[in-house]
């Protein structure tokens, strides 16, 4: 009987004992994939061309800037010593240039008591339908300016996109002018002379008028048609039309321009000792960019020596 129990012990004991396995572990790095060096570079260059977009859309657009120069003659006469001409261009009445940002503008240059306002072309864009709300603003801001002499002004190519450009510019009180020119004085018995060219890829600038004597400013739109009236004796042409290329890099300038400026496209030259200034305007034409070339207008302060 005492073998049987212990037999009996024994079993029950060995039900009890339990076996352990333990589970074999096999360690697996995953290691993640690397970049390749050129999709790296692909994503910094599109990150990084992003950010330059934009900057141009919406920083590069803003602001005002006033670019003064200082010009000496002896044809100018003693009467006009000291005239302050402002020059603008290039508006693109709805695209950047609202209203409110046109009553800025116009603010800017009352501080200034300019004796002549004159505008190179391009009040609109060919890409905005003028309604009559947005004509009724150009008059209401333009008309807004004050000058001591006057206001004149020339058409641009995007002019020519309506019929309503000349109506709408003599409105605003400046005076058209299209292969003319008007005699100016100034308390003094010598004048001066503005004349006027239209936009030449749109009409026919007559460059055979005659002239005067006189000290004379001519107003163009686009800067290569300098080459036309560079011999006709222009103490200062003044031009809009090339943005200054509208997009700018540093070192390099401007990318690209328009038909028009391709010769002649930055802020100055003096060909055949005739002074031209290139406006770069103060809207946008195709793409509403702007990069290292903020909206601007010109002062000129002519003095007689």
């Amino acid at each position: 009987m005492k073998e049987n129990n212990n037999l009996s012990r024994v079993a029950r004991n060995s039900k009890k004992e339990k076996t352990t396995i333990e589970p074999k572990t096999k360690e697996i790095n995953i290691e993640p994939k690397k970049k390749s060096p050129v999709k790296r570079i692909l994503a910094t260059l599109f990150i990084i061309g992003l950010l330059i977009l934009l900057y141009a859309r919406f920083i590069g657009t803003m602001g005002l800037v006033v670019k003064e120069y200082g010009i000496n003659s002896s044809n100018l006469p003693k009467s006009f010593d000291g005239l302050k001409v402002v020059h603008i261009s290039d508006i693109h009445y709805g695209t950047i240039v609202n209203q409110k940002r046109l009553e800025n503008i116009v603010n800017e240059i009352n501080k200034i008591k300019p004796d002549i306002v004159v505008f190179t072309g391009d009040l609109y864009d060919e890409s905005i339908n003028m309604t009559e709300t947005l004509q009724n603003e150009v008059i209401n801001t333009l008309n807004k300016l004050e000058v001591t002499i006057g206001k004149y002004a020339v058409s641009g190519n995007h002019d020519y996109s309506d019929t309503i450009f000349e109506d709408l510019i003599t409105k605003s009180g400046f005076t058209y002018l299209s292969n003319e020119s008007k005699i100016i004085y100034n308390n003094g018995s010598t004048p001066i002379e503005i004349v006027g060219y239209p936009d030449s890829r749109e009409d026919n600038p007559d460059y055979t008028i005659s002239l005067t004597d006189y000290y004379k400013i001519a107003l163009i739109h686009e800067p290569d048609e300098l080459d036309n009236i560079k011999d006709k004796g222009f103490d200062l042409v003044l031009s809009g039309h090339s943005h200054g290329g509208q997009v700018r890099l540093p070192i390099i300038g401007k990318i690209i321009t328009p038909p028009g400026s391709k010769k002649y496209y930055d802020e100055y030259y003096n060909v055949n000792d005739t002074k031209m200034y290139v406006s770069y305007g103060l809207g946008t034409s195709l793409l509403r960019l702007r990069l290292f070339d903020h909206p601007s207008f010109n002062l000129y302060r002519i003095y007689s020596e």
